[in-house]
């Protein structure tokens, strides 16, 4: 599966945000609900249009994300 097939930009969307591709569930919203505990059953119960296959392309997007770019973190101190 490539993330790519599922996520999508519009600027007339979300003000130009990464969504669902034909949706206006942003990729933020879904990566939000995993990392808050979330289920994926009441993720996808919460967004219908919504199908498992886009929650991994949402998590796919994310890691894409975090191995391109930076983010100013505080740096840790000894070992």
């Amino acid at each position: 599966m490539d993330w790519k097939d599922r996520i999508s930009v519009n600027p007339a969307v979300c003000h130009g945000k990464a969504c669902v591709r034909g949706t206006r569930i942003m990729v933020s919203v879904v990566l939000d609900n995993l990392a808050a505990g979330v289920e994926r059953a009441a993720i996808l119960s919460s967004y219908p249009s919504l199908q498992p296959a886009d929650i991994d392309a949402a998590l796919a997007y994310g890691a894409e994300l975090a191995r391109e770019g930076m983010m100013s973190l505080p740096v840790e101190s000894g070992a």
